[in-house]
């Protein structure tokens, strides 16, 4: 790695030259470039004046100071910062020690890696080192890099002593408007938090990667592949669904116990408030097997109906017919004995014809004797 920084860290009469390190890699973030839609070409951005609407090239740009609040702007030098009293400029003062809790975590910063700058560097690069992870306490002091002044925090880490740039007291804007009002919890639901935070285990830092950069990488190679992109999974966040926060505890819990990936999605998914899932275990415990009961006889009852209306409804519709078919059935037999089969053929169709004839007579007498 290339040392981005060169200077000291002193506590007390002990000095230690060291390099500076950028602990993170941003680049590996996803990033998109501007381009005119119409043509796909890249949008550049150019310094113009606002007087006289011209370029400045890189070597005519300066520095200048306008206060908050303020149209002037102050032009400030190289040379005038340089005059300015900065005793951090090369060196990190280190103020005092504490413990790593009293800082709060949204003064963080940047990250950097200091390693020793020489030779007899080392030894009291060391010795720092092995102090603060021995005594578990981080140094707190001011830096000055890159034309400013800032806290800074050491920890030791991986072998290493690691700084961290703070912000100032003032920079931290206070929560008011974000709080909500005072909201009353029951002991059960916060006793269920506490043990489903227990429950979840560590965290493995080899699980973590960056999905979306995923897709965006798997997006640009299918377009230029010239396939369609891939469709997205659906997600199986569903808390806007959820109705009873005792409920999505207790479930919640149970699938981090190892209830099973699919089962607490299907479930966060169907959340149910306590008060209905009451009402219908009670239903389903009623004395006498009231449901389970209604629910064979309604089943029964199904199963009746229909043969029931099959075997009324078929003398209605086949009735005529049926007498008549037997009538011509003993016509054509009777006949066939005592005749050839010219004389049976015949009467199969007179016997048809008379069928005919009787069965509209047949209906009628029923339907007037009904």
């Amino acid at each position: 790695m290339r040392s981005i920084w060169n200077g000291s860290i002193s506590f007390g009469l002990v000095t230690i030259p060291v390099k500076t390190y950028s602990a993170t890699d941003r680049t590996s973030s996803v990033s998109f470039v501007r381009i005119h839609e119409k043509d796909g070409a890249q949008i550049q951005y150019r310094k113009i004046c606002e007087l006289d609407g011209k370029e400045v090239p890189n070597e005519e740009v300066g520095k200048g100071y306008q206060a908050p609040g303020d149209e002037t702007i102050v032009p400030i030098t190289d040379d005038d910062l340089s005059q300015l009293p900065m005793p951090t400029a090369k060196t990190l003062s280190i103020l005092s020690f504490a413990d790593p809790g009293e800082i709060d975590p949204l003064q963080l910063d940047k990250a950097y890696y200091l390693g020793p700058n020489g030779a007899s560097a080392i030894k009291p690069y060391t010795l720092l080192r092995e102090a603060l992870e021995h005594h578990q306490r981080v140094a707190v002091g001011k830096v000055a890099m890159r034309g400013r002044e800032s806290l800074a925090m050491l920890r030791a880490h991986d072998g290493a002593i690691v700084m961290h740039t703070l912000l100032w007291p003032d920079q931290i804007r206070p929560a008011t408007g974000v709080v909500p009002d005072d909201v009353e919890l029951r002991e059960n639901e916060l006793t269920l938090a506490e043990t489903l935070m227990d429950s979840l285990g560590e965290l493995d830092p080899e699980e973590l990667h960056d999905d979306y950069r995923e897709a965006v990488e798997e997006l640009v190679a299918a377009k230029l592949e010239g396939e369609e992109p891939a469709a997205p999974s659906a997600s199986g966040a569903s808390g806007a669904r959820v109705l009873d926060l005792t409920a999505a505890l207790e479930k919640s819990l149970r699938a981090a116990r190892g209830g099973g990936e699919g089962d607490a999605q299907e479930e966060s998914a169907s959340v149910t408030p306590i008060r209905g899932r009451k009402t219908t275990k009670k239903s389903e415990a009623a004395p006498g097997g009231g449901k389970r009961s209604g629910t064979a006889t309604k089943k029964a009852a199904k199963k009746t109906a229909p043969a029931a209306a099959k075997k009324t409804a078929a003398p209605k519709a086949t009735g005529g017919r049926t007498k008549a078919a037997a009538t011509a059935k003993k016509t054509t037999s009777s006949r066939g004995t005592t005749g050839g089969t010219s004389k049976q053929t015949a009467s199969k169709k007179t016997a048809s014809k008379s069928t005919a004839k009787k069965a509209p007579a047949k209906k009628t007498g029923r339907q007037s004797s009904a």
